[in-house]
């Protein structure tokens, strides 16, 4: 039961309220690594998620660590909930970092490699091979690798050479005629990087395309004798600076700054654990770093390349069953598939469900002669897009089609600018958004002549149109017809292509101008209600938590009794379960087979349930530095299956989920004697293929 007190106004802003991001990131992916340690995962999933920690922390270091680098070397000490300077942060980050790394490396040598063993899969390295699998990478290195490698000896003539972002390569310590000096290749991208060694009847073999490479380092250095080598890699900080105002054309700008970026300042330096200190050391200095940001790696440098050996591994058995979404069974005629949504709204879960009644509406659209015209928002594309396609066979077909690109979604830069360009050259109108902010909400509009008037239809979602990572994203999308919907969704484009500061929404929540207000309100909206006795709940589920208003604003809601509970799956910086501040908040997080992506806002108030769904987390970013989009679910039915398929669920999870504690670490649930062993994702994809589960809990009265 909720508490309510009468107590003194405490002081929320006190720093031990609060959680540092940063600190609260490593705690995440800690999580993801218990995954590779678990063994109810199947052996070759838990490689996955062992390489997922290491492409995890690549990012972490590219875009947090350096901003907080940024920061300690401008001396800038801006103002944190948590209290901790640049210099403080440094200082935590650091030690958990590499007992993460270390972590990773035991899970892989001690855990991993022997279980591969005993499948019959075996990871070699190089200089331990012999026989046939020794001649075949002598054979290997003369007629593939070393007719495509380019080793530099450091010299006055030649200088070090501007290795880029996360580019593996070879340092080796040479001397010659007395001379000391260091030599580098890279390791070639257009190879692959874990080659599979001849069968001997015994299992399959693996060696990596670096250890073959450090293997021949005295081939690769002719004349010289080579003292030392070792595989390394270094990581640039990856944030896009760009002065929009001073840019005249922003795609060029941002095309130009992607380029920069391969070469930025680095932040870390992974090699080898084998590696001569001096060689440590010459590239320590050659990319000033301290010893905190130098990683020594126990084993193969750049462990995210062995996710490869999901597809290079013929072994269903050793990964989770296959499960296919299943598809909605709507018309493909366009006058049918217009009258379904007419008649109802569609709501659609991602991979449970197939992206392809997505794709369907715009592909609809483009071939439907009644379709004048399509308005659609991209964050995230791909490189292989299909709705992109999709619009540019729509505006080749005569339609009036614009596209919001956001030209600076961190990682797909290079892959949206392509397909801008590729869409204003089949005729689209291409916008860039609003000066200053990402185009984060997820729209695509129509407008269709249906019996000699115009009608609008639209979907809305939680998730990127990318039809790859929808397979294995959760999220939710909302096909409609409603004219309360679509006519705000109108205004949203016209504000994006006009700039039309002055909209008053009435039914979305639109950031940065009305979305946090809006779940101020509501929060608020909770505490009252808990104070006048009547239902009062709140229930999110979001990637991140680190708004320090809302943070505020649900400590305040706590105190006043409203039942809270957070499903969060990355960062979250509020802390739960703290006497007089937090206590009837629980936290949770979900990691499993499918990342958990989806945004879900459940208010209880007072009887008259809401549920929003929408593209914006509760961080700082998504309320006041993106154009986002939070939608309200109308429809009852539709509230219903939210509540009872998702929510429920996720706060009933006894697999997947940890809880945080006062302190801010996480257990992990376990089902209490009786209790069954529920699994969120395995209940949806259950529920997906049509079988009869007993939920557990209760659905509200919606």
């Amino acid at each position: 039961m909720s508490k309510t007190k009468t107590q003194p106004k405490l002081d929320l802003d006190r720093p031990e309220l609060y959680i540092n991001r940063e600190l609260s990131w490593l705690a995440f992916n800690a999580r993801v690594l218990e995954e590779a340690l678990d063994q109810r995962n199947p052996l070759l999933e838990r490689v996955k998620f062992m390489a997922i920690v290491a492409s995890n922390l690549d990012e972490f270091y590219e875009v947090r660590v350096a901003g907080v680098l940024q920061l300690h070397e401008s001396s800038a000490n801006p103002s944190r909930p948590d209290g901790l300077t640049p210099a403080e942060q440094l200082e935590r980050i650091a030690p958990l970092a590499h007992q993460q790394v270390a972590e990773q490396y035991r899970c892989w040598n001690e855990d991993l490699i022997p279980a591969l063993a005993e499948e019959g899969i075996f990871f070699w390295e190089a200089r331990q091979l012999e026989g046939e699998h020794l001649d075949f990478v002598h054979k290997y290195w003369e007629e593939e690798l070393e007719l495509i490698l380019t080793p530099i000896v450091v010299d006055p003539a030649h200088p070090f050479p501007r290795v880029i972002n996360k580019a593996l390569c070879i340092g080796a310590l040479l001397e010659s005629q007395g001379q000391s000096m260091m030599g580098v290749a890279t390791v070639p991208r257009v190879l692959p990087r874990i080659l599979r060694l001849p069968d001997q009847g015994d299992g399959l073999h693996f060696v990596t395309l670096a250890g073959i490479m450090e293997l021949q380092t005295s081939n690769l250095f002719r004349g010289y004798q080579v003292l030392g080598s070792a595989p390394f890699r270094v990581t640039r900080n990856s944030e896009l600076y760009v002065n929009e105002k001073d840019a005249d054309n922003l795609l060029e700008k941002i095309e130009e700054q992607v380029i920069n970026l391969r070469q930025a300042d680095a932040v870390r330096l992974e090699i080898a654990a084998s590696a001569p200190d001096r060689l440590v050391k010459l590239l320590q200095r050659q990319f000033a770093l301290d010893d905190s940001l130098v990683f020594r790696a126990n084993g193969p440098v750049n462990l995210h390349r062995v996710i490869a050996l999901s597809d290079l591994v013929p072994r269903p058995s050793l990964k989770y069953p296959p499960f296919s979404p299943v598809e909605r069974e709507l018309p493909k005629e366009p006058e049918p598939f217009f009258e379904s949504i007419r008649n109802r709204d569609i709501l659609l879960h991602h991979p449970y469900e197939s992206f392809s009644t997505v794709i369907d509406f715009i592909r609809m659209a483009a071939d439907d002669p009644k379709v004048l015209a399509i308005k659609q928002t991209i964050y995230r594309t791909g490189d292989d897009s299909q709705v992109a396609q999709a619009l540019i066979n729509a505006a080749e077909r005569g339609k009036e089609v614009t596209v919001l690109v956001e030209l600076k979604a961190r990682g797909d830069e290079a892959a949206n600018i392509e397909w801008a360009k590729s869409m204003e050259e089949s005729g689209i109108h291409v916008v860039y958004g609003i000066m200053g902010l990402k185009i984060h909400c997820k729209l695509s509009m129509l407008v269709r002549r249906d019996q000699d008037r115009l009608r609008r239809y639209a979907h809305l979602g939680t998730g990127n149109y990318n039809h790859t990572t929808a397979r294995f994203y959760t999220d939710l999308g909302l096909i409609t017809a409603e004219p309360a919907i679509t006519a705000e969704v109108a205004e949203v484009f016209n504000l994006l292509t006009a700039h039309n500061r002055e909209t008053n929404f009435e039914q979305l929540l639109v950031a940065p101008a009305g979305l946090m207000r809006g779940m101020l309100d509501r929060i608020e909206r909770e505490s009252e209600q808990a104070r006048a006795g009547r239902p009062a709940a709140i229930i999110a589920k979001m990637n991140g938590l680190m708004d320090p208003a809302i943070i505020k604003a649900l400590y305040r809601a706590s105190q006043a009794g409203v039942e809270i509970d957070l499903i969060v799956r990355g960062i979250c910086c509020l802390r739960a379960g703290m006497p007089d501040i937090s206590e009837n908040i629980r936290v949770y997080s979900i990691i499993g087979r499918f990342l958990e992506h989806s945004r879900v806002f459940y208010f209880a108030n007072g009887g008259t349930e809401e549920i929003w769904l929408g593209s914006a987390d509760w961080m700082n970013r998504n309320l006041r530095g993106r154009v986002e989009v939070v939608f309200p679910i109308f429809n009852p039915g539709l509230r219903q299956r939210i509540y009872r398929d998702l929510i429920e669920l996720a706060i009933a999870d006894r697999t997947k989920s940890r809880q945080m504690r006062a302190n801010g670490t996480y257990t992990r649930h376990t089902p209490s004697p009786g209790e069954e062993e529920t699994e969120m994702q395995e209940c949806l994809m259950r529920l997906a293929l049509g079988e009869d589960l007993n939920l557990p809990g209760s659905s509200p009265s919606v």
